[in-house]
């Protein structure tokens, strides 16, 4: 395997675990409504857990008001039943057709749970980018074993692992600031 295709690799593990992020991160709530709350949630259709996204129409019409409405009317208390179950901590309210989750203002307690939350989350996912690093750098040390590269050509990989790294740590840096200002904002 050359030099190139590890490098490839761990960029690729990299940027789909920054990815994987900024989608965990945007199910946890800031002061508003964010739709994608509900990702998580999966409804029972016709025998088969389904996202709530894809039997009903998951909007924020304001900034306190997540509205979802069931393509089919049956939907709506499987809809309402799988809310209340789920961990979000939202109680949905009904006129039979649309539901309606009120978003309550965020204490400034809570907003610091959420915040060592988004720290906890961002840990795990730096440990991802360095799990993907040591993989790399480990492949480079074989080839440099068995002889398929140099020891100078083993250095300088090693060396664009490294900044590939750092540039990918810094990234995940930037989402996770932007997420924590964001959770903090009144």
């Amino acid at each position: 395997m050359p030099v190139a295709v590890a490098l490839k690799q761990m960029d690729d593990k990299m940027v789909k675990a920054i990815d994987a992020l900024k989608v965990d991160l945007a199910t946890i709530r800031a002061g508003r409504a964010n739709p994608a709350r509900l990702s998580k949630v999966y409804v029972n259709y016709y025998g088969t857990p389904t996202p709530i996204n894809q039997v009903a129409n998951v909007a924020a019409p304001e900034p306190r008001l997540i509205t979802v409405q069931p393509w089919e009317k049956n939907m709506v208390k499987a809809i309402e039943k799988a809310i209340m179950a789920s961990d979000l901590g939202l109680n949905p309210n009904s006129d039979g057709v649309v539901i309606r989750l009120n978003i309550p203002q965020l204490t400034e307690e809570r907003r610091k749970e959420l915040v060592k939350l988004v720290g906890k989350k961002a840990e795990e996912y730096r440990v991802t980018l360095r799990n993907a690093r040591r993989d790399a750098n480990d492949a480079v040390k074989k080839m440099e074993k068995s002889k398929e590269i140099t020891e100078d050509d083993s250095k300088k990989a090693v060396d664009d692992i490294q900044k590939n790294t750092d540039k990918r740590m810094k990234e995940l840096e930037v989402v996770v600031a932007a997420k924590e200002k964001e959770v903090m904002a009144i």
